[in-house]
């Protein structure tokens, strides 16, 4: 038992004295995204593992800090995964130039939709609860609506079932003369015009009132 604590004692002592020896290095580098189109990443967050030694990159992602051969080095920043840097314990000179490649952690939400009302229950309850404001502009707009539809009524001497017979009969008969007498030249158009029957009755109305 006493030789292997002996033992113990002279490894540690080698250890100890072998770490003494080491030297610090000045580790400088520049810490880079894995896009394709390599982005420099400002205020990343450096840790030396062994001594809680804090440090951060500047907007341009440069650092500089001073370690020890055997650390081990932690770079993380918001939105990239956790890298790791091992220092060689068989580095030669006092400066050593480093690129930390980090790596995006993307995550994948689930989708979430937003309803203004808990259920569909509530929306119809809401809706039909709503009411709607009719302000006078409203009203006077509609009034005003009404009028000119009278007056040009009045003008064409039709009243409102009349006005609205004619128009419809109107259409019914532009729709049935289409492409027959108004497409192709100009003297299938003449054509056209001359043939309907209510083109003839809007010209001798107009004389009567004239």
């Amino acid at each position: 038992m006493r030789k292997l604590v002996l033992l113990f004692g002279f490894l540690i002592a080698a250890l100890t004295t072998q770490a003494q020896g080491r030297e610090p290095i000045q580790l400088h580098g520049v810490v880079v995204s894995n896009d394709s189109l390599v982005q420099l990443l400002p205020n990343v967050q450096i840790l030396v593992k062994s001594r809680g030694q804090m440090n951060v990159s500047d907007r341009d992602g440069f650092f500089s800090l001073v370690v020890m051969p055997g650390d081990t080095v932690l770079f993380q920043h918001i939105g990239f995964k956790l890298t790791r840097f091992w220092v060689p314990d068989t580095l030669e000179g006092d400066n050593f130039l480093a690129r930390i490649i980090l790596e995006w952690d993307t995550e994948v939400l689930d989708p979430v939709i937003v309803y203004p009302w808990p259920s569909k229950e509530n929306f119809k309850e809401e809706f039909l609860a709503m009411e709607i404001q009719t302000t006078e502009l409203d009203i006077a707009q509609r009034n005003l609506a009404l009028d000119e539809l009278r007056a040009r009524a009045q003008a064409m001497g039709y009243d409102a079932a009349e006005m609205q017979d004619y128009l419809i009969t109107m259409q019914n008969q532009q729709l049935y003369n289409q492409g027959r007498y108004y497409g192709g030249s100009g003297a299938s158009a003449i054509l056209g015009a001359l043939s309907n029957p209510f083109a003839w009755t809007e010209l001798f109305q107009s004389l009567k009132r004239k």
